[in-house]
């Protein structure tokens, strides 16, 4: 034995230690000598980010299985890294210049990159630190940046295939556009909000006939100077007359068309529809199909621009309004009705996003998802759990073109190439300075750059080396897993499948686990707003980081969220505390030359009932943890371990051995329970280990040859079968002893006075084990005596109970006050029975049931349970009472 641990566990002292060892050593890295590998990749963090509470899950999800596998005896590797997360990065240098009284725009491009660059090496890795201060074993030798040499060339490599395929092209659609960030952004990252507005109906005179005129409906009436057409049904009756009519545009000098097209909805408002296709998506591909030229009518910044002619310069909604009041004199509204409608916003930064006619660079979406489709429909990728592959599939068969330029300085810049002389464009991996067409020098790069995006879903792969041959390319790659949340299961995921399904012919992982979202414990997501965020590196410095990995683990359920409940992390504090309390026990009874033998080759025999005992309760906990391992149910892993080491292992086989350790019952049986102790708690730290990285180094440090716990492998069972009549005795022991407990608790039977215990049961196995542990029966239940007696008789005041071998009576005669039991039972009866009718109550009304989160009302629920069943044993033990 090399030392012993201190008397308390102290976080703040033990992980820096083993952050700074695990580092020194590489133990991170992966042994490139193991035949299978493992890979997980990190779904990479903005470099402009810190740890959160979602990132906390996500990673510690990672880490578990990653030290596992690693002590499964893989070659296991975690690729970590950051993104260079374009629109996000550039607002905050931006910010940071704008407290130097300076503007992007007082730099130059390159001047600019710089900065940024500058500001990524001064404060882009503090996240990185923090996922240090995590635990996690990420290969830090690795680490890669999406704006890498090595990833940059991958993204130039794949935009080229792309474009030279056709499935990347330039023209001119409706996008998205942010007037604040003055960017396009992509479907995906357009969050739709129901606003309360108003509907519109305005009058647009006919042609030729004075006083006649169609109404039409709009939420958007700014955009009218850009209308080109109204439209009708065709099938609609009311307008078939007008066919070939003209109607003057409102406010201008314009005339435009009466149109007929199926898109229309003639149910909803006059049937009418004014097209506007420079400002809808919609009305831009009827203007399409109908051969009608867009009219822009809108600045970048959300002003109008020239062909709204005097409402130039306006803001829109300022527009709006001056629009409308315009109209109203003319007596061209014929109403205003109030009128809720999904608007889109950009989800960074919550502006109102403006559909908006654009030239911009486009991926055809339709053959790469096809892609996708095949690897998850063949089993190649498959989803956990299962019931995400529906919304996968939703989200393939409805796919758009993805535009993929944004109108940013910092990102991978488009590799395409203009030339002012003859308009050639040339997509090419490398700087073009002549043009290859007509050899003009005057060849300027595309100034748009790439969507974050399209650079992350080559991560998989890039980040190994591709497109080069590399080594860790063939070793590593498909990788085993990916764990990610379920909002970008399209904005990553698929497309990550896409890429590797297209560029390397396999799918870039074989499992997807998906987890749910960390919220509080009333159901509500965290937000600033709301004033209800947690910072994970708070709970780590309060609890110690090993109680927030295990609190995050224990409480994931199954396709849910997890509810975050600060007292719970108490509750995980004194998990801690207690294996290092019990660990402590065991080690300061252990002298300094004490050697860990093989147990089971030089004890096997000569092994004890509760060793025994023990050793096979480990062997169903370890066969239960694999078993959960292999459907990734963490909480049901970390329920297995907990109480086995909190039950099973230390309050009932270390109280039961103490007699033998403090040398009671001889030499030989002291060594053997010593051996027994050490084996099972090195065994147990195994299992811990993936949860508990800090803490359960610490203690197996005393038990190391040299090597840390994260190298040694993973724990095995011990050959002993669960028939063994020493496992059956101590399950006897334990039967009775639980039963004794609970008789003593449910009559109020106080710890200091000693009962006598009568089993009633003919099994011989009973009287074997009663001989056997008569004295820990009588120490841990706090009897004066245990008799088994087959043929007992019993008396009104007895109490009984079951157990599994027959009946345990406990006499209640002399033991208890009965008139002041029955008032105390009472008493708490008509707690428990308010209690009852308040949760009764709650959720018996439709509105909490309607607007509680699922895992709220499930929570109510468990609550009444517990209630009810508290109210049943009280009541038993009332009719026990007379």
């Amino acid at each position: 034995m090399k030392k012993q641990i201190s008397d308390r566990y102290e976080p703040t002292s033990v992980e820096p230690k083993w952050i700074s060892l695990w580092e020194k050593e590489k133990s991170f890295e992966p042994n490139l000598k193991a035949g299978e590998s493992f890979t997980i990749v990190l779904p990479p963090p903005n470099v402009t980010g810190s740890l959160h509470i979602g990132h906390a899950l996500n990673h510690t999800i990672q880490d578990i299985l990653t030290r596992i596998e690693r002590k499964k005896g893989k070659s296991a590797l975690w690729v970590p890294g950051t993104d260079h997360a374009g629109i996000a990065t550039q607002v905050v240098v931006e910010r940071e210049l704008a407290k130097e009284g300076k503007k992007r725009t007082d730099f130059t491009r390159e001047e600019f990159e710089k900065k940024v660059w500058e500001w990524k090496e001064h404060s882009g890795g503090m996240i990185q630190n923090q996922q240090k201060l995590l635990g996690e074993s990420v290969d830090w030798s690795r680490s890669r940046f999406t704006m890498d040499e090595g990833l940059s060339k991958a993204v130039f490599k794949v935009f080229k295939t792309l474009y030279d395929e056709g499935l990347i092209y330039r023209g001119e659609r409706i996008i998205n556009w942010c007037p604040k960030t003055l960017t396009a952004i992509s479907d995906l990252e357009v969050e739709h909000r129901e606003v309360k507005g108003k509907l519109y109906h305005l009058r647009y005179p006919i042609v030729g006939q004075p006083g006649k005129y169609l109404i039409v409906a709009t939420t958007r009436p700014e955009t009218m100077f850009g209308d080109v057409a109204v439209a009708a049904h065709p099938d609609d009756e009311r307008y078939k007359s007008l066919k070939g009519a003209e109607l003057e545009l409102p406010l201008t000098d314009r005339k435009i068309p009466l149109l007929f097209d199926s898109f229309v909805d003639k149910e909803f408002g006059s049937g009418l529809v004014k097209i506007t296709p420079a400002h809808d998506p919609n009305d831009f591909e009827a203007g399409q199909r109908l051969g009608l030229k867009p009219l822009l009518v809108m600045n970048p910044n959300a002003t109008l621009n020239e062909n709204a002619r005097k409402y130039a310069g306006l803001e829109r909604f300022v527009a709006r309004k001056k629009v409308i009041d315009d109209l109203q004199a003319l007596g061209l509204v014929e109403k205003i009705e109030e009128h809720t409608h999904s608007i889109g916003h950009n989800s960074r930064g919550g502006e109102i996003i403006e559909p908006y006619l654009s030239t911009q660079w486009f991926c055809k979406m339709k053959p790469l998802a096809e892609l996708a489709i095949q690897a998850v429909q063949s089993g190649e990728t498959e989803f956990v759990p299962k019931l995400w592959e529906k919304t996968f599939y939703e989200w393939m068969n409805n796919i758009r073109d993805w535009c993929i330029s944004r109108q940013l300085w910092w990102g991978h810049r488009i590799p395409a190439y203009h030339c002012k002389n003859c308009k050639h464009i040339e997509v090419s991996e490398t700087n073009i300075h002549n043009c290859p067409k007509c050899n003009s020098t005057e060849v300027e790069q595309e100034t748009d750059v790439l969507d974050t995006w399209f650079s992350s879903q080559l991560w998989p792969f890039s980040t190994l080396g591709w497109p080069e041959n590399t080594e860790d390319l063939k070793k590593f790659y498909p990788t085993s897993v990916l764990v990610t949340g379920f909002d970008i299961i399209f904005f990553w995921v698929a497309r990550m499948i896409m890429m590797g399904k297209k560029f390397l012919g396999k799918a870039p992982f074989q499992k997807v686990i998906i987890h749910g979202l960390v919220r509080d414990k009333e159901g509500k997501k965290f937000s600033k707003s709301i004033g209800n965020v947690i910072d994970p590196l708070d709970m780590m410095n309060k609890y110690g980081t090993d109680s927030f990995r295990f609190f995050l683990a224990a409480t994931l359920p199954e396709a849910k969220d997890v509810l975050f409940d600060e007292s719970r992390l108490d509750g995980y504090r004194s998990f801690c505390n207690k294996i290092w309390n019990s660990s402590r026990f065991i080690l300061m009874n252990m002298d300094a030359d004490w050697k860990l033998e093989d147990l089971e080759s030089k004890y096997g025999s000569k092994l004890e009932p509760m060793d025994k005992w023990v050793l096979h309760r480990f062997n169903e906990t370890l066969a239960n943890y694999e078993k959960a391992y292999s459907k990734f149910l963490f909480f049901e892993m970390a329920s297995q371990i907990y109480d086995f080491v909190w039950g099973d292992f230390c309050d009932w086989y270390i109280e039961l051995v103490k007699p033998r350790i403090y040398g009671k019952l001889g030499e030989e049986s002291q060594e053997i329970a010593k051996q027994v102790l050490a084996s099972i708690l090195i065994k147990a730290l195994g299992l811990l280990h993936p949860f508990m990285p800090f803490l359960t180094e610490e203690i197996y440090e005393v038990f190391s040859e040299g090597d840390f716990l994260i190298q040694t492998p993973f724990p095995i069972s011990y050959n002993v079968s669960a028939g063994d009549e020493g496992v059956q005795k101590t399950i006897i022991l334990q039967d009775v002893v639980t039963q004794i407990r609970v008789q003593r608790a449910e009559n109020g039977v106080p710890l200091d006075k000693k009962c006598k215990v009568i089993l009633k049961s003919s099994e011989s196995l009973v009287t074997s084990a009663v001989k056997d542990f008569e004295f820990s029966i009588l120490q841990l239940a706090r009897l004066e005596s245990i008799e088994v007696n087959a043929n007992y008789t019993g008396e009104k005041t007895d109490s009984v109970g079951a157990f599994r071998f027959g009946e345990v009576i406990l006499p209640l005669a002399g033991m208890i006050d009965f008139e002041k039991e029955r008032a105390r039972i009472d008493k708490e009866l008509q707690k428990l029975i308010q209690e009852e009718e308040k949760l009764a109550s709650k959720l018996g009304n439709e509105n909490f049931i309607a607007k509680a989160n699922p895992d709220v009302i499930e929570k109510e629920k468990e609550k009444l349970k517990t209630v009810r069943d508290k109210k049943e044993v009280l009541q038993k033990g009332l009719e026990k009472l007379g």
